[in-house]
């Protein structure tokens, strides 16, 4: 199964176990649960052919958010698509990018019915973007997102926590996620960043 390509939506090749958090907890244990559960129920109705009821169950959830989600086999990890962008309740875009995290993320190939019940689930639930200077930059706390013309580029706050970049590289590799000279930051791409609250089966 397929789903359709959604809008302001894209893979992360660098995905990773390591963040921490490094703010205060914004959604509850029932709340993380709910989210968790309908990312799991997504995937799995794939396979079973029927219908989720994509209703946010509470208000928080109901509000726009950009989110990740990330899928990992045996500590590896499975797939990971996003909206960047908050172009939908929280509770439906976990749905959906988990499904296409699941069968649409181009460097795995789809998701078995036999995997299903072995997957780790991770969320990174993000704030809006916003711009930032290059020297505010906090490694753990923030999550880039770098555009110029065409190219877009977005690496979550836990892969330079994970390879133990500095600020410097973490902005060099984001240009070069984007397929940008490495200083592109420096020559006029425009700079966001945003947090991310990440949660998952595990701790992560």
């Amino acid at each position: 199964p397929k789903s359709p390509p959604a809008h302001n939506s894209f893979s992360d090749f660098s995905a990773s176990r390591g963040g921490k958090e490094t703010f205060h907890q914004e959604f509850s244990s029932a709340e993380r649960n709910a989210l968790l559960g309908i990312a799991r129920k997504s995937i799995s109705s794939a396979f079973e052919r029927r219908a989720l009821d994509f209703e946010p169950p509470s208000p928080h959830m109901a509000e726009p958010r950009g989110v990740f989600t990330s899928l990992y086999l045996a500590g590896n990890l499975r797939g990971c698509v996003g909206y960047v962008l908050p172009t939908t309740s929280l509770y439906r875009a976990v749905a959906e990018t988990a499904r296409a995290a699941a069968f649409d993320d181009s460097r795995f190939s789809p998701l078995t019915e036999a995997e299903v019940p072995l997957l780790e689930i991770q969320l990174s639930v993000l704030s809006p973007p916003q711009t930032i200077e290059p020297h505010n930059i906090e490694i753990g706390r923030h999550g880039l997102l770098i555009s110029l013309q065409r190219r877009r580029g977005l690496l979550l706050p836990q892969v330079a926590v994970e390879h133990q970049w500095d600020r410097k590289t973490f902005l060099e590799q984001t240009c070069l996620k984007a397929g940008m000279p490495a200083d592109a930051w420096q020559k006029g791409a425009s700079l966001q960043a945003f947090s991310a609250e990440i949660f998952g089966d595990k701790a992560f």
